[in-house]
C-alpha cells in the first residue's frame, strides 16, 4: 500500500497561521477594502501629517464615504455590520494610524453609540443619519483634567433651571474636540444622577480649544471642552442613562475596536522590520540571517498571531452575545501591550532609521503609548481581570 503525503503550501509570513482562513468572505471584502484605503490615502501622506500635527478633513470625509461610521449599529439608516467586520475595520485602520482609527472609533463607538443606545428616538433621527454620512461630527465628554480612571468623581455638573439645563466644567482630552458639531457631554446632576447632554456647538458658553504640542496621537485632534453656564434645553438630555453605567457601555464599546486596532499598529512594524531586515547589510550579510534578529522576529510574529486570534475570537464572542466587559479588558492590556513591545523591538531592526518618520515605526510606538492609557488605563484592566478572577475589587 502506498502511502501519500500531503503538500503542505508555503508559510506565509504575514498570516503565518492562515488566520484569513477563519473570516467570511463578506468579512475579507469589508477588510479589503478599508486595507485599500489606508494604503493609498492614508500612508503615503501620514507621515507628514504626524509631523505637522494635522488631520486633513478631507480624510474625514472619504471615511464618511466609506460607510464607515456607526458601521456596527442598526437601524436609523446604519449597516448593522458584525462586530468582527467592525474589528477588522479598526485593524486595517489602525496599521496606518490610531489618530485614523481614533476618528472612526469616537464618532461610533463613543458619540453615536451613546445616542443610539441612550437617546430618545427624536435624538436617534435627529443625529444619526447624519453622523454616519460626516455630515455631523461628534465627540465624546467624559474624561477631566482631576478624572480620568475614576470618572465617578467628574466635577462637570448640571443644574435644572427651569425645563432648561446649564452645565458647567471642563473635559480633557477629546478626540475631535475641536472639530466635533455636537459633544456628547457627561454631568452630574444636583441629585448625583450621571447624565449625558448633547451639545452643538456654537451654543454660548461652550468651547473647545484644541491641545497642542503632542508627541503621540499628532494625526488626530485632541481637545478640551469648557461649559461656562451652557444652556441646553430638557431635549438635549439622553433619557435611556442616569448613571456611570452609561458612559461605562460606550467606553467598553469603544475599547473593543483598540483589541484589534492595537494588532494593526504592531503588523505594520513587524512588516516594516521584516522587509527591512533582508535588506540591510552588516558583517556582508542581511541581519535578517542573524540569530538574534530571527529571534525578534519570531517573537514579534508570535506576538501578532497571538493577538490576532484573541481579538478575532473576542469579536465571535461579542457576535454571539456572550462577550463580557472584562473579556474587553483582557484583550485590551493584553493586545495594546504586546504591540508596544512589537513596535519597540521593530526599532531596533531598524536601528536609526527606526525614529525617523521616513519608517512608520516611532510613530506607531509614540501613538500607542496614548493607546495604552484611553479607554481604560493598563492598570484599570489589570484590576478589572484580577477582580473577574479573584471575586474581589481592589479599586477601593
Amino acid at each position: 500500500m502506498t502511502q501519500t503525503t500531503a503538500v503542505l503550501p508555503a508559510i506565509d509570513p504575514h498570516d503565518f497561521l492562515a488566520i484569513d482562513g477563519l473570516l467570511d468572505n463578506e468579512e475579507k471584502a469589508i477588510r479589503d477594502t478599508v486595507r485599500r484605503f489606508v494604503r493609498e490615502q492614508v500612508v503615503p501622506s501620514v507621515g507628514d501629517w504626524f509631523e505637522q500635527g494635522i488631520l486633513p478633513r478631507e480624510v474625514i470625509a472619504e471615511l464618511a464615504k466609506l460607510g464607515l461610521f456607526g458601521m456596527h449599529l442598526d437601524g436609523y439608516g446604519l449597516p448593522g455590520a458584525s462586530a468582527v467586520a467592525y474589528g477588522l475595520t479598526c485593524l486595517e485602520l489602525e496599521a496606518g494610524d490610531s489618530g485614523i482609527r481614533s476618528v472612526v472609533s469616537v464618532q461610533g463607538s463613543l458619540a453615536m453609540f451613546a445616542i443610539w443606545k441612550w437617546g430618545s428616538e427624536e435624538q436617534k433621527e435627529q443625529w444619526l443619519p447624519a453622523m454616519h454620512t460626516g455630515e455631523v461630527i461628534g465627540c465624546f465628554g467624559l474624561t477631566e483634567p482631576d478624572a480620568g480612571s475614576d470618572p465617578g468623581t467628574m466635577r462637570t455638573h448640571a443644574r435644572r433651571d427651569g425645563s432648561d439645563w446649564i452645565l458647567n466644567g471642563t473635559k480633557m482630552w477629546i478626540t475631535n474636540g475641536s472639530i466635533a458639531d455636537i459633544a456628547v457631554v457627561w454631568a452630574r446632576t444636583e441629585d448625583g444622577e450621571i447624565r449625558g447632554f448633547v451639545v452643538e456647538k456654537g451654543t454660548p458658553g461652550f468651547t473647545a480649544p484644541e491641545i497642542h504640542k503632542k508627541l503621540s496621537l499628532r494625526a488626530s485632534v485632541t481637545s478640551e471642552l469648557v461649559l461656562d453656564d451652557v444652556r441646553v434645553p430638557a431635549d438635549s438630555m439622553l433619557p435611556g442613562a442616569s448613571s456611570l453605567k452609561g458612559p461605562l457601555s460606550c467606553l467598553n464599546e469603544a475599547r473593543f475596536g483598540i483589541v484589534f486596532g492595537a494588532v494593526g499598529a504592531a503588523r505594520t512594524c513587524f512588516e516594516e522590520a521584516l522587509a527591512y531586515s533582508k535588506e540591510r547589510i552588516v558583517f556582508d550579510k542581511p541581519i535578517s540571517a542573524y540569530q538574534l534578529t530571527q529571534q525578534k522576529l519570531a517573537e514579534m510574529a508570535l506576538e501578532i498571531n497571538r493577538a490576532t486570534l484573541m481579538a478575532l475570537h473576542i469579536g465571535r464572542m461579542k457576535d454571539a452575545g456572550t462577550l463580557r466587559p472584562e473579556h474587553v479588558s483582557l484583550g485590551k492590556m493584553g493586545n495594546v501591550r504586546g504591540a508596544i513591545e512589537v513596535c519597540r523591538s521593530a526599532r531596533t531592526i531598524l536601528g536609526g532609521n527606526g525614529i525617523t518618520l521616513e519608517y512608520p515605526v516611532i510613530r506607531h510606538m509614540n501613538n500607542l503609548e496614548s493607546v495604552l492609557t484611553y479607554e481604560g488605563t493598563h492598570e484599570v484592566h489589570t484590576l478589572v481581570v484580577g477582580g473577574a478572577l479573584t471575586g474581589t475589587q481592589a479599586f477601593r
